[in-house]
């Protein structure tokens, strides 16, 4: 079989809300063009994980190589190129699909157009591709497609003439589809001639290859012994290995314009290849880097503290490899006075947060204790330097503050009718502002909102899924920074601070925020052989206070009778050894403590 040439080249993506059949579509792909054998068949073939196929999501991009003899007699290449899903995770798709000339949409007609449907719909959009709708799960019994069809064209907007049913559970509809493609997905536009330009959309480390690079070749050619260079960086290395997936990693002679590979150079840092950066060659170099590049800004940040103080260094080497697979972790040593120590990580969101937590305490088998999420404020002092504040404990005294600022994002809520009034009401107690609000359909709304990040990152989801049945679905993007009246509320306990438990709260939920807190803290905390006071404190100032009372033994229970002054000796002498001990004894603070601050009411 003739290799196809680049007009018979197809590169596409697969994008979906999660959950809708993305990965499943992917494997019958593969099996129909062959890619697989029935004895290597297993769900979510193209997700290696083990975490994401238990969550059933994409977290790594991947791509194969697939050969598909069309109607036409014709062999044709394609590139498939497989992307995450979830918000967290939108410039590694934004990148992914840059490498690709079409994308195949992909819709669960139980479910509908959802918020990461219409967001991932826009990136292939911005980028320019051919838009093929696929309606998936065509198989159940309760399938609605005209239903679906029209909720496509009004909230998307995209033709749906033609438009694709299948099953990708059952197999139906797959070879209608690969036909589609070819047909509606042009081929890539490239000059073998030109300047060498390709472009990095994922990357992950090897143990003995180092850093493997997944790009798409837009012009030129690279082949193994070729010297590259990082535009961003100017940084130079040797081509040593050059492969496809086909699907398991197969050695080439090289790639060349408009096609999809992974190469290996000797490179022992992730952090030099980074996702959207523009490879060429430094003897014959492109003078227009590929669009888009930017540098990844962790937007969530927590303390990650182990149990035991022996397993510091353990956390440290954990975290160093766990950044090798996936350069957008950020981490930098931190003290805290009830934890010891431990480091402040920073994260794309909530979800990248929850995966790396999993995959150190699961792979590394270490023990942790989390904080509360936090976001990035900034802090403007008198004299007017800005301040990143990355941990409440960081923020300056409000008598040196001019202002401080906190990120706002602009959230898309996708939701029935039926649910409006309920999320509206949601979204004013999270002190957001309303910018729209429509009806794309009689059954679907969509309202927009501005909110701070802070307020989403506790427990924004959980009510906005509960509220709504489930039904709801959210995508967001950040605005910017924006002046709000915040301040710092720090929990003491028996008159200690414990820097771990401090946040920035709203001044006008201060005084509510510090009453829930310490009432959550005190149902936490086990009792001591001592009383424990519990203190929400806003800079020198008490605002609420709880008591844990003592654990106490019936000291007077040898007495049996006599006289009563006894007695009184035996409770007198206990309250002396209590309040010594008060003065030296250490309260041990459990991990639902921390926990505590995302669930208050």
């Amino acid at each position: 079989m003739t290799q196809p040439t680049i007009g018979k080249t197809r590169n596409f993506a697969i994008i979906a809300h999660v959950d809708h059949g993305k990965s499943t579509l992917a494997d019958r792909i593969l099996e129909f063009c062959g890619a697989i054998q029935p004895r290597d068949k297993k769900e979510q073939f193209l997700d290696q994980m083990e975490l994401e196929r238990e969550r059933g999501i994409t977290i790594k991009a991947s791509a194969v190589r697939l050969i598909y003899r069309a109607s036409d007699g014709n062999d044709y290449l394609f590139n498939l190129i497989d992307t995450p899903g979830h918000v967290d995770f939108s410039y590694e798709v934004s990148r992914s699909l840059a490498a690709c000339e079409g994308a195949l949409l992909v819709v669960d007609v139980m479910q509908g157009v959802e918020a990461q449907t219409v967001a991932n719909a826009y990136l292939a959009l911005e980028n320019n591709l051919a838009i093929i709708p696929v309606l998936n799960k065509m198989d159940l019994p309760n399938a609605d497609a005209e239903k679906v069809k029209k909720q496509i064209r009004d909230i998307i907007g995209i033709d749906i003439t033609e438009i694709y049913p299948v099953s990708a559970k059952e197999g139906w509809g797959i070879r209608e589809l690969l036909e589609s493609i070819v047909k509606n997905i042009p081929p890539p536009v490239g000059n073998i001639a030109s300047p060498l330009k390709a472009l990095i959309f994922d990357s992950w480390y090897d143990s003995y290859q180092g850093v493997i690079i997944l790009i798409r070749v837009i012009d030129g050619v690279i082949k193994k012994g070729d010297k590259i260079m990082f535009i961003s960086s100017r940084k130079g290395f040797e081509v040593q290995k050059v492969m496809i997936y086909n699907p398991y990693a197969i050695e080439v002679d090289s790639l060349s314009a408009g096609e999809v590979g992974i190469i290996s150079a000797g490179i022992k840092e992730i952090r030099e290849s980074r996702i959207g950066d523009t490879i060429t060659a430094p003897d014959n170099y492109t003078t227009i880097p590929f669009p888009g590049f930017k540098d990844i800004k962790p937007m969530v940040f927590s303390g990650l503290f182990p149990t035991s103080n022996a397993d510091y260094s353990s956390l440290r080497d954990a975290l160093d490899k766990l950044r090798l697979n996936d350069s957008s972790i950020t981490f930098e040593p931190e003290s805290s006075l009830a934890l010891g120590l431990g480091f402040r990580c920073g994260f794309q969101g909530l979800l990248h947060m929850e995966i790396v937590q999993e995959r150190l305490e699961r792979e590394f088998n270490i023990n942790l204790i989390t904080t509360a999420p936090t976001v990035v404020y900034k802090a403007v002092t008198l004299s007017e330097e800005t301040i990143r504040v990355e941990s409440p404990t960081k923020l300056p005294p409000s008598q040196s503050l001019k202002s401080i600022e906190e990120p706002i994002i602009l959230a898309a809520i996708y939701t029935p009718a039926e649910f409006v009034g309920n999320i509206i009401k949601l979204c004013e107690e999270k002190r957001g502002i309303q910018k729209n609000i429509s009806y794309p359909t009689s059954e679907r709304t969509v309202i927009t909102y501005e909110i701070p990040l802070n307020e989403v990152i506790f427990d924004f989801y959980d009510k906005l899924k509960s509220i709504s049945k489930g039904y709801a679905t959210i995508d967001y993007e950040l605005l910017g920074y924006r002046e709000s009246d915040l301040l710092r509320l720090d929990i003491l306990l028996n008159g200690e601070m414990v820097d771990a438990l401090s946040t920035i709260v709203p001044r006008e939920k201060a005084y509510y925020k510090g009453r829930s807190l310490v009432n959550k803290i005190r149902e936490s905390i086990p009792k001591q052989l001592f009383e424990v006071a519990i203190q929400a404190a806003i800079g020198g100032r008490i605002i609420a206070r709880e008591t844990r009372t003592a654990l106490r033994k019936n000291v007077t229970a040898k007495c049996y009778g006599g006289d009563i002054t006894r007695k009184r000796k035996l409770l007198e002498k206990q309250k002396e050894g209590k309040k010594r001990m008060k003065q030296i004894g250490n309260v041990e603070i459990p991990q639902e403590a921390f926990l505590s601050i995302l669930k208050i009411e």
